[in-house]
């Protein structure tokens, strides 16, 4: 395989959020679609310790990234950005949540943009507009697209509250935007990082656990047995599959199609 790939992930989307939201490029993305909408995720289930699990394909506690401020790695281990780097591969990163900026090492990057959290209510669709702008111009081989609004929603108001969905909503909006204005050559992957409950997440309660990951393609794909029990480490094996590199020698998922 030789795909190009974008990747979206929308910070703290639980499962039932994708029905309960009320949109209805839901429905018409999963269709022809290959999906488990109930991967798991690491613990801690937050936000920086997954996002670092799912790039470099090891648990928290192997990276050593265990809350939501970075701890360079004792034994680096190469992530998704410094593989596709190695390979000759484009890559960008867009998103609104600082912290990120330590998902690669420096240089690895051919694009990074972080947009202002300051006004979360509107970021999302920020990004999405940088992303969109940006693969039409360059063309790239690989993009990372994070969409954190949800997140902050659910810590504001409540995971499953009517705000919590309206965000989730935006953000298959934001999801649909994306797909109707690039190139339809691109895989693209929808995923989450976490889950949540009431105000909070990063427990071992399958309401914080549990995520989907979908994955869209212009080709056909079959799914591999690994796609029944996915984890998020298994996403970068996935990627590297569809891009037809070699995953790095240390990462511990498996790629989730055949």
């Amino acid at each position: 395989m030789n795909n190009k790939v974008v990747l979206v992930l929308v910070d703290g989307m639980v499962p039932e959020s994708l029905k309960a939201c009320g949109h209805g490029f839901v429905d018409k993305f999963l269709e022809n679609s290959i999906s488990n909408l109930n991967a798991t995720t690491v613990m801690p289930s937050m936000t920086l310790p997954c996002h670092m699990s799912l790039f470099h394909s090891v648990t928290p506690q192997r990276h050593g990234v265990l809350t939501n401020t970075y701890t360079p790695q004792v034994r680096p281990i190469n992530g998704l950005f410094d593989v596709l780097k190695s390979r000759g591969k484009n890559t960008a990163s867009i998103y609104n949540w600082e912290q990120l900026r330590d998902l690669s090492c420096p240089g690895s990057l051919s694009y990074s943009h972080y947009i202002s959290c300051y006004d979360y209510e509107n970021t999302d669709n920020e990004v999405t507009d940088s992303a969109i702008s940006y693969i039409n111009e360059k063309d790239p081989d690989f993009v990372f697209i994070y969409l954190g609004n949800t997140d902050s929603t659910g810590h504001e108001h409540g995971w499953l509250s009517q705000e919590y969905f309206a965000t989730v909503n935006n953000a298959w909006g934001c999801i649909e935007k994306i797909c109707s204005a690039i190139p339809k050559e691109y895989t693209i992957i929808v995923t989450a990082d976490h889950g949540g409950h009431d105000f909070m997440h990063g427990t071992e309660l399958a309401s914080d656990m549990t995520i989907p990951i979908i994955i869209k393609s212009p080709v056909p794909l079959q799914k591999s047995k690994k796609m029944e029990d996915a984890n998020i480490i298994d996403i970068a094996p996935t990627i590297a599959k569809l891009m037809g590199v070699e995953p790095d020698g240390d990462w511990r998922g498996q790629s989730l199609i055949c």
